[in-house]
């Protein structure tokens, strides 16, 4: 047997170990690939400190040389995208192609930062455009970095979600605590790597894994934390609102994002979107459409045409690239199941069905939803789809608008005005018009409503968020 290979953490510029290693499985086939560490209270202590005699130093240095550390960071990453997709596919069951995409849309994502970064500055303000007696007055508005961010990025993009948080948090002049999921921290300590080989001064930063339950509390409420980046679930992503206190957050959380299709629709368009928006990577995305709202005259139609595409997708091992691949865990295999069992229990019509073989779950269409069912509500993070019927647009409004979350929707229809009339009745962050729900592209603001989230990302917006305004007036 392969010897299983142990990763450390990188603390002020050293790679160390703790005395207890946490073993990751791979969900694919429970095989062991790795160990990482599962620091004390102390260690992360250690992490803390050696940022803050970072922070420094590193907000001195100008922009266009913090910029240059992230164009080496990103070539170094995209030269490594096979080796790191390859581990990235194995750790989080995510298909081939699809990781090494994430890995080269991280590049990406990093480079654009850099030169982003460079033209997010502060302004120049006279007093007398308010009020005579403040016409000597001119002010001086800049922006500098929070100090030091807690990062912490969650299992279904430990790569790209990690990025978008670790890289504006440094061209904005921050130091880094950052957190990979426990799922997904091989990857997350891969890309830790890479910053510290493309030139990071020791400290600026600093990786710390483990249990969540055991370091969670502890990294939210730490004294030195100074703002908290958070992608994950709206549980958790409460908690850390109530446990943070004052310190600002930035969280990324659930969502329940419905396409609404009228009965003016391209229903093969529709649906093909809908497919690619509700079952890639399985279904374990926030922004996965998660519920359809059809008008009912067009409702069998596109269930038709929605049982066919979804009969074509391919589900098996992700080293073979198939397009439903194993949950994260059989506790989230099991949470599907709940939610299947209580569908077709209060009378769902089953138009795919979704058998299980352990974590991995074939792709299941629901119609004929009912609005008493938890289907209809709940974001299941795997690949089962809903249809509720509706008698009209304002029906699908107000369903859509009943749900705790609010991160994004999508309109099908051929006529433009109807859409932007209907999206601006819509409580959530965006509307697609005639497209999936998606996350990218990466400098579109990127929001959610509710309890979905708190605050905006996306490259400029993530930058603005984890820098802060000062201003200075002189009087003149």
């Amino acid at each position: 047997m392969a010897e299983i290979k142990e990763y450390k953490n990188l603390i002020n510029g050293e790679w160390k170990e703790s005395k207890e290693q946490i073993t990751i499985y791979s969900p694919i086939d429970n095989k062991e690939i790795g160990k990482v560490q599962a620091m004390t209270h102390k260690e992360i202590d250690d992490a803390m400190a050696a940022a803050k005699a970072a922070m420094k130093a590193w907000r001195e240095v100008p922009i266009v040389e913090r910029a240059k550390v992230l164009y080496k960071a990103a070539e170094l990453l995209e030269k490594r995208k096979d080796e790191i997709g390859e581990i990235l596919a194995e750790e989080v069951a995510k298909n081939l192609k699809s990781a090494v995409s994430e890995v080269v849309r991280t590049a990406d994502l990093i480079r654009y930062t850099a030169e982003e970064g460079i033209r997010v500055h502060g302004e120049v303000m006279k007093g007398d455009t308010f009020e005579a007696a403040s016409k000597n007055k001119l002010a001086i508005i800049r922006r500098e970095p929070m100090g030091v961010v807690l990062a912490i990025a969650p299992f279904n993009y430990p790569i790209n979600l990690s990025a978008s948080k670790i890289a504006p948090a440094l061209i904005g002049g921050n130091v880094v605590i950052f957190k990979p999921p426990t799922q997904g921290a091989i990857s997350g300590l891969l890309l830790t790597q890479v910053f510290e080989e493309a030139g990071l001064p020791k400290g600026v930063l600093n990786s710390v894994t483990g249990k969540g339950s055991v370091i969670g509390d502890y990294l939210i409420a730490h004294p030195d934390v100074n703002f908290i980046n958070f992608t994950g679930s709206t549980e958790v992503g409460e908690k850390i609102g109530e446990v943070s206190g004052m310190k600002p957050i930035l969280l990324e959380l659930g969502g329940k994002d419905a396409a609404i299709v009228l009965e003016d629709a391209d229903l093969e368009k529709a649906a093909s979107e809908i497919v690619a928006g509700a079952f890639s990577y399985s279904g374990q995305r926030c922004t996965a459409i998660k519920r359809v709202l059809v008008e009912e005259k067009v409702a069998d139609k596109l269930a038709e045409i929605l049982e066919k595409k979804v009969n074509s997708l391919s589900v098996g091992d992700p080293f073979d690239n198939a397009e439903i691949t194993p949950l994260i865990s059989n506790k989230a295999a099991d949470f599907v199941e709940e939610l299947i069992d209580d569908a077709v229990n209060k009378g769902a019509k089953v138009i795919n069905h979704p058998k299980r073989e352990g974590n991995l779950i074939w792709p299941g269409v629901f119609d004929n939803v009912t609005l008493d069912m938890r289907i209809a509500w709940e974001e299941p993070f795997g690949p089962v789809l809903p249809i509720i019927r509706v008698k009209d647009e304002n029906e699908a409004i107000e369903i859509n608008n009943k749900s705790e979350y609010g991160l994004q929707a999508a309109i099908f229809t051929k006529d433009t005005t109807r859409a932007l009339e209907i999206a601006d009745k819509l409580e959530v962050g965006t509307v697609h018009m005639n497209n999936k729900t998606q996350r990218g592209p990466d400098n579109f603001p990127f929001l959610g409503i509710k309890k979905s989230g708190v605050g905006v990302q996306g490259i400029r917006y993530s930058i603005e968020s984890m820098t802060k305004l000062k201003s200075v007036v002189i009087n003149i």
